[in-house]
């Protein structure tokens, strides 16, 4: 009546500092309900991200195996984040659209659309697209985009 049920690779997404893996949440808790040791992680995604400045946030896809082993790829930093850090600003707009929280340029969007475009689901696109969605990221945090 009941089938032995095949296992499954688990993919897990989150949000981890550069460098600052730590055991602790989110880190922790994400890998430990899946068997995973966080420790193993924490150090090999610290010695990966070396090169990056320290408390980037980097986006991180785990795959947990069945057998409990794993694998992770590390992605660009979120475009917010990119662009926060370009116009130097601390967080977006409260109202989006009605107000204006500072301006960026259209060289610094295609500087943000070239780090962008190192993603593997963003290597099909071209770089004007890649712009374009930076565009309209930046309007959402109440950036203007100048020529």
């Amino acid at each position: 009546m009941s089938k032995a049920l095949k296992a499954k690779d688990q993919l897990v997404r989150i949000l981890v500092p550069a460098g600052k893996a730590a055991p602790t949440p989110p880190v922790g808790p994400a890998l430990g309900a899946r068997g995973v040791k966080s420790m193993d992680f924490c150090k090999e995604f610290n010695a990966r991200t070396a090169h990056i400045e320290p408390g980037v946030p980097t986006p991180t896809l785990i795959t947990v195996e069945p057998d409990r082993t794993f694998s992770f790829i590390t992605k660009t930093p979120p475009t917010t984040y990119l662009l926060k850090k370009t116009a130097g600003l601390e967080k977006g707009a409260g109202r989006p659209g009605h107000e204006v929280t500072g301006t960026i340029s259209l060289k610094h969007v295609y500087e943000v659309a070239k780090i962008k475009a190192k993603d593997t689901h963003l290597k099909h696109l071209k770089l004007e697209s890649i712009a374009s969605t930076v565009i309209g990221t930046a309007k959402s945090l109440g950036l203007q985009v100048v020529p």
